[in-house]
This record gives C-alpha cells, structure tokens and sequence, in this order.
C-alpha cells in the first residue's frame, strides 16, 4: 500500500449524501477499516440518515471544530471539539448537526472493521 498525503480538499464528495462526505479509505485503497471527513451543516445528517446500528463495526467520531449530536435509544450526546464519540458494534445511534446550531461540524470518523451500509433500527 505505501504511503499517502491526502488532502481531504483533493478528494472528491461521495454523491447523494446528507453532508459533505470525503471518503479517504477509498482513495488511499485501505482495506480495513473506513476513514471519512464529514463537514456537516446545521440540520444534515452524518450518513446514514436516522438511528441505525453496525453488526461488527466499531466506530469513533472526533469533532475538529462545530458541535456535533449523537442520537441513540436512550438519550442525545453533544460532542464538541477535540472531542471523540465511540458506538460499539450493534448499538444504535445517529450522528447530526443539530439545525440550531449557528456553524457547521467538521467531523473525521474512522470504523472498523470497513463497511459501507448499516442496518436501520427499528426499536
């Protein structure tokens, strides 16, 4: 695999998304885990839209500037900056910029093992 500097600005959005998402893991042919920059307007969604769960998948948020919101059956999280959010495999949750927010929410996430989808949660 070798080495790479990405520039998230050099990597094209991923099409028909809620928020911005630039999917370095695709670009730079990880196989292992996902590695995304979100930017994330007030009121959009960090894909995937609404509560919804990975089988395998552990997953970690960090918020570089913004705030960001974290959903789950129980209650909502808020995430400021330098600030990491972890959802384990089968839990569910949702990840947004809360529509009252003033800024936007640049947001890296990296989950592994890789996975594109996930299922929705029905509870």
């Amino acid at each position: 695999m070798g080495y790479h500097h990405v520039d998230p600005a050099d990597v094209e959005p991923l099409p028909d998304r809620p928020s911005e998402t630039r999917d370095v893991a695709d670009v730079t042919g990880l196989e292992n885990f996902g590695l995304r920059r979100y930017v994330v307007a007030p009121g959009e969604d960090i894909p995937l839209t609404g509560l919804h769960y990975h089988d395998e998948q552990e997953e970690a948020f960090y918020v570089v500037s913004g705030a960001l919101r974290i959903e789950t059956p129980d209650r909502e999280y808020a995430v400021g900056p330098d600030e990491f959010f972890v959802v384990g495999p089968g839990s569910p949750h949702r990840a947004f910029n809360h529509q009252d927010s003033s800024s936007e929410a640049v947001v890296v996430a990296v989950g592994a093992p890789r996975v594109r989808d996930g299922h929705a949660y029905e509870g």
